[in-house]
C-alpha cells in the first residue's frame, strides 16, 4: 500500500523484546515482606513518656507503641510481632526511606515537605497536637508573647526548630536560640539553667515535665503556636501497604464510634447493626481489598482497644500525663477526630 510506513524486525530482536515484556521479577510489597518474616519493623521515638518508652524489663509502652501493636494484630494476627526501633529525629524518615523499618509511629509531623520531598506517605492523624512552651516557674510570665528575649532550648532539624523563629519574627520578638541533636539534651539544657524555655509539642511537654525533679518549678503555657498533626508514616512507594496503615488508623476511630471495644469484641462479632458487623468483617468483604482476612480490624480493636482505649490509657487525665482529649476527642463529641465509614 502505497505511504504505508512499516518496521521489520528480526527474528533474534522480536525474541529479545518478549522477553524484556515478560521476564521481569516481581518486586515483593511490604506486606509480603512482613508475612515472610512473621514481625512488623516499628520505628518509634527514643523514648517519650505516653507514646513510646521502654520499661525497665524491656517492654516498649505507649500511645504510638500500641498503633504498632494494633497493626500487627491486623497483618500478622498478633499484636506481639512487633520489633521496635527506637529512632532520633534526625535519622527516623531515612531509617523509614531505607527499609530498616515497615512503619513510622513516631510523633512526627505531617507537612508538605515531608511527604513531597522525602518520598513519604502519612496514613492520617492519630494525634492532634500543636507546639507549645515550658517555662521556669521563677521566670514569671504567664503568656508565649512575654518571652522576648528568653533563651530557648529546642530539638535540632525539626519543625519545631522552624516553628519557633516564625513565631517570634511574627511577633517582632528576639530570643536566644539553643539548638540540640536530641530532645533528651534540650531538656538536660533546660534543666541545668542553660535556658529558662523549653519549646516542643504540648503533649510532648507534658511527659517532658515529669522528668525534671521538681516537675512544679516548671509551667506549660496556654499559647499554641502551630497546627502539628501527628501520625504513622509509609513510604510513598507502596500503596497497598499504606492503605493497610491508613485503615488500621480509621478503624480504631470508627470503632469508638460504634461503641465496639476491646472488652466486648467478641459479642460485636454477633451484632445486628450493618457498621459493626462491616467493622468485625462479617459483611462487606474489605479484607479481601486490603490482602487481608475479614477479621482484621475488630482483631486490632480486640488486640489494643479502640482509640479511646489507647488514648486515655497512655496520655488521658487519669494517665500519668493527664492530657484532656480536647481536639483529639470524637468530631461528634466536640471534637475533630474524624474517620472515613468503612462501606
Amino acid at each position: 500500500m502505497r505511504g504505508a510506513f512499516r518496521i521489520r524486525l528480526q527474528p533474534s530482536a522480536l525474541a529479545v523484546l518478549a522477553a524484556g515484556l515478560v521476564a521481569l521479577p516481581a518486586v515483593a510489597g511490604t506486606l509480603d515482606k512482613v508475612k515472610q518474616r512473621g514481625t512488623l519493623e516499628c520505628g518509634v521515638s527514643e523514648g517519650l513518656r505516653g507514646f513510646s518508652e521502654k520499661d525497665a524489663q524491656g517492654r516498649w509502652a505507649g500511645f504510638d507503641v500500641d498503633f504498632c501493636r494494633a497493626v500487627a494484630a491486623a497483618v500478622l494476627g498478633d499484636a506481639g510481632k512487633v520489633n521496635f526501633t527506637p529512632l532520633s529525629a534526625g535519622e527516623r524518615f531515612e531509617a523509614l526511606k531505607q527499609g530498616k523499618v515497615d512503619l513510622l509511629s513516631r510523633n512526627s509531623t505531617w507537612t508538605l515537605g515531608r511527604e513531597a520531598g522525602l518520598g513519604l506517605a502519612f496514613a492520617g492523624i492519630t494525634y492532634h497536637d500543636g507546639q507549645g512552651f515550658l517555662v521556669a516557674r521563677s521566670l514569671g510570665v504567664d503568656g508565649a508573647l512575654s518571652l522576648d528575649k528568653a533563651k530557648v532550648c529546642v530539638e535540632a532539624g525539626t519543625t519545631t526548630q522552624l516553628n519557633l523563629g516564625d513565631f517570634f519574627r511574627a511577633n517582632s520578638m528576639s530570643f536566644e536560640e539553643k539548638a540540640f541533636p536530641s530532645a533528651a539534651e534540650a531538656l538536660a539544657a533546660f534543666q541545668s539553667g542553660q535556658c529558662n524555655v523549653l519549646t516542643r509539642d504540648q503533649s510532648a511537654l507534658y511527659a517532658e515535665r515529669l522528668k525534671l525533679p521538681k516537675p512544679g518549678d516548671a509551667v506549660i503555657l496556654p499559647d499554641v503556636i502551630s497546627k502539628e498533626p501527628l501520625g504513622p508514616v509509609t513510604r510513598s512507594d507502596d500503596f497497598p501497604w499504606f492503605n493497610i496503615v491508613k485503615w488500621v488508623n480509621f478503624a480504631l476511630v470508627n470503632a469508638e464510634e460504634l461503641g465496639v471495644s476491646a472488652a466486648n469484641a467478641d459479642e460485636a462479632v454477633a451484632s445486628t447493626k450493618p457498621d459493626v458487623r462491616r467493622l468485625t468483617g462479617a459483611e462487606g468483604g474489605f479484607g479481601k481489598s486490603l490482602g487481608l482476612d475479614e477479621a482484621w480490624a475488630i482483631r486490632a480493636v480486640k488486640a489494643t482497644g479502640n482509640y479511646s482505649e489507647i488514648y486515655e490509657r497512655n496520655l488521658g487525665v487519669n494517665s500519668p500525663l493527664g492530657i484532656p482529649r480536647g481536639l483529639n476527642q470524637l468530631w461528634n463529641m466536640g471534637g475533630v477526630l474524624y474517620a472515613p465509614p468503612m462501606r
